[in-house]
């Protein structure tokens, strides 16, 4: 299984191809609590991390958060309390590219990290 926790993003250009079934099919079975789903005719992938209180949850969201602006990469991210929703997406494709796995494997890393 493919390490995408150890890459970094590669510059992302409207028209680059979005990340393949073989790669979706990898990642999703490799790593428990990610979905892909469709929101606005858009692919996503989703995740729900859960926490013991809002703080722990705050610090993982600005966690992430850096980690985003490190690679100009940025998620959708919704913080209540005992939860972070974290969802990846490409913006200029509109779909799931190979970044977006680089940087679900890397929010995981950060959680793992916070347990």
């Amino acid at each position: 299984m493919t390490d995408y926790s150890q890459m970094t993003c590669e510059a992302c250009r409207v028209g680059a191809p979005p990340a393949t079934e073989t790669e979706l099919d990898e990642f999703l079975a490799g790593r428990s609590g990610w979905q892909r789903l469709v929101i606005d005719d858009e692919p996503r992938l989703r995740r729900v991390y859960t926490f013991k209180n809002f703080l722990n949850a705050l610090a993982f969201t600005n966690s992430v958060g850096e980690i985003a602006e490190s690679e100009g990469h940025h998620p959708a991210l919704t913080t209540e309390w005992g939860r972070v929703t974290v969802d990846w997406w490409t913006h200029k494709i509109h779909d799931i590219h190979r970044n977006d796995l680089i940087m679900a494997a890397r929010s995981d890393a950060l959680y793992d990290a916070a347990q």
